[in-house]
């Protein structure tokens, strides 16, 4: 069972103590019904073999190393294994290369200069299984929590926190609904890959706005395509093979509608063409990827023969 004082005694005198009070009774309610897979996945957790490093780096990377025997290495490799399929990272792990489906890590160069983290209070919202997280610990953060309900990423930021001493940060397998109205405690919110899963996009950017304290700052990164601000793609059934994507906004309908949700000093600061180089097929993700969702003969086409997957990231601050 996961223990949760040590969240509960780093949120006192903080705007969210109140709330804190009540997550270890939430997070034991959620973990008794779980997932089917959650003991195979708990199990393979706790298969990683103890190992200290003398080296952590989650400045310019996610690097741990250390001391590791050959037949640790392997058992720590089949542990990890036992967790796929890895979609963010790429994770170094005393060697162990994990070659996640996304380089995550270039879409952080591309977009942490861009943002000033150092001692903030953040929240990342689908936050997967953490990678981003440990780098926003790695930019100064003071407390990062992530929200995702999916308990295989849950099962992957355990992995990664085995090789840590208590770092301030935290992954509770929580849905954004499942988080407090006009909780307004974060300095910082992350919303990276969610925005187009939602049904009523401008209702997700009022309920990240409402976990920011006043002036506090979202980050937010979406899919979207070209054209005016009243240009919105409304698939007719799958993007990109995906059947839940509702909208995909211009850069300039996606600023309006941060306005319309009243917030302020918005900016765009990375638009990208995702690439069958940073989203593909790997051994630690089997799976179909990018070059799976593009039509053969034309790559700027989705095999839907919709605009190829490109995405923004846009920063704005609550007033």
């Amino acid at each position: 069972m996961i223990d949760l004082t040590p969240l509960i005694h780093h949120l006192a005198r903080t705007p969210l103590e109140t709330w804190s009070r009540g997550l270890q009774q939430q997070f034991d309610a959620l973990y008794a019904t779980g997932h089917g897979d959650l003991a195979r996945w708990s199990a393979a957790v706790e298969a990683i073999p103890t190992l200290t490093p003398t080296f952590r780096d989650t400045i310019k990377e996610f690097r741990i190393d250390g001391p590791c025997s050959a037949t640790e290495r392997e058992q720590l490799r089949s542990a990890l294994q036992g967790l796929i399929p890895w979609r963010k990272g790429p994770f170094h792990v005393f060697d162990v290369h994990i070659d996640t489906e996304w380089r995550s890590d270039w879409k952080w160069d591309r977009v942490s200069p861009h943002l000033d983290l150092n001692d903030k209070r953040i929240l990342d919202v689908g936050c997967g299984n953490g990678y981003y997280m440990w780098r926003m610990l790695g930019a100064g953060a003071k407390t990062v929590i992530g929200i995702d309900p999916n308990w295989l990423f849950f099962c992957q930021f355990q992995a990664m926190l085995r090789f840590f001493d208590a770092p301030p940060v935290w992954h509770l397998p929580f849905a954004l609904e499942d988080l407090p109205a006009k909780l307004e405690g974060f300095d910082t919110v992350f919303s990276m890959g969610v925005l187009y899963h939602r049904r009523s996009p401008i209702d997700h950017l009022l309920e990240l706005k409402n976990c920011l304290i006043n002036g506090g700052e979202l980050v937010l990164e979406t899919l979207v395509i070209e054209g005016d601000c009243n240009q919105v793609l409304v698939p007719k059934d799958r993007y990109a093979k995906m059947r839940n994507v509702w909208f995909l906004p211009s850069v300039d309908a996606l600023e309006l509608w941060l306005r319309r949700a009243g917030f302020k000093d918005i900016r765009c600061v990375d638009i990208s063409h995702t690439t069958t180089s940073e989203q593909r097929t790997t051994d630690w993700m089997k799976y179909h990827s990018l070059i799976d969702f593009l039509d053969p003969q034309d790559p700027s086409k989705t095999v839907e023969g919709l605009p190829a997957p490109m995405r923004a990231v846009m920063v704005a601050r609550k007033p």
